[in-house]
């Protein structure tokens, strides 16, 4: 399990305990296909149930249609309350939202099953990310149809890129680099995630670690994060006698260029020089060459 996932309830549970209701449930924004709850106090043939249709509209009876996507209960409430002075002498208007169906967040990319989360309540980045490719929802969201809590088997065989992940909102993008948040479990990189935001997380193309040359086992090995050229050659069986210790490097992708790192290990070894033992990233290749002397 991610450290981000492990410390989620205790950090949720902080922030619901220092922030006021209000806050938490955040100022809903009613969209088409919401269905409402409206009464007038005191006035019973006055209140009805209606859904917004795709127009934003709904049909209220002695009003006719009002815009009702686009505004927050409250806003609608005071609406109404205008529109029904014609019908009612102060009319106390109540809107409540019964049904949410407007609200939904969009999550894409080849790292994950892509799908549709219905937003039912707050819901952050760090709760939708340890929902996805879990075999049932989180609390916070429930996937609508074939979504990311679904297709479980197959995301796992995937490997995300959290480091090139990045959520869309208005056509801009609002936070880059889930790493920090999933991986480490920095929660102050957390966000709260809004309708019709858009998570994308592609999948990490090359997650594999390539040992070559002179060692006992010539081998591919899956990437761990933090892993050491002295841990990739200890896997593939250590250096071959005839090995040239420190004429080992790794060759690495760089955007569009290819990057050479010389690494000395014989001093690693023999001295103790530990900026020879380099962080490995995915897709490196590990050159050990060979001599007779």
């Amino acid at each position: 399990m991610r450290k981000g996932c492990m410390v989620l309830m205790a950090f949720v549970l902080t922030v619901l305990m220092m922030l006021p209701m209000a806050a938490v449930a955040g100022d809903y924004v009613i969209g088409e296909g919401d269905g409402l709850d409206i009464s007038v106090w005191g006035v019973r043939d006055l209140n009805v149930s209606v859904r917004v249709r795709p127009d934003g509209k709904i049909t209220i009876p002695g009003l006719g249609d009002v815009t009702a996507s686009g505004v927050t209960p409250k806003e609608l409430q005071s609406t109404l309350a205008v529109k029904f002075r014609s019908l009612v002498k102060n009319p106390i208007v109540t809107v409540a939202v019964r049904e949410i169906t407007n609200s939904k967040v969009y999550v894409f990319g080849g790292g994950v099953s892509s799908g549709v989360f219905d937003l039912n309540r707050r819901t952050t980045l760090l709760q939708l990310l340890c929902a996805i490719g879990n075999s049932a929802p989180a609390a916070s969201a429930a996937p609508a149809g074939r979504g990311p809590g679904g297709g479980g088997t197959a995301a796992n065989t995937r490997v995300a890129d959290y480091k090139s992940a990045y959520v869309l909102r208005n056509g801009a993008k609002i936070k880059q680099d889930f790493h920090k948040l999933f991986v480490d479990g920095d929660v102050s990189e957390d966000l709260v995630i809004e309708s019709n935001d858009a998570i994308f997380i592609p999948q990490l193309m090359d997650k594999n670690i390539y040992v070559l040359g002179a060692v006992n086992v010539p081998r591919v090995i899956e990437y761990r994060e933090g892993m050491t050229v002295m841990e990739a050659v200890l896997e593939s069986g250590g250096f071959t006698r005839f090995a040239k210790l420190n004429d080992t490097s790794i060759l690495r992708k760089n955007g569009k260029k290819d990057l050479a790192i010389s690494i000395k290990a014989k001093d690693l070894i023999m001295d103790g020089d530990l900026a020879q033992n380099v962080k490995l990233k995915p897709g490196d290749y590990i050159i050990v060459k060979e001599g007779m002397f």
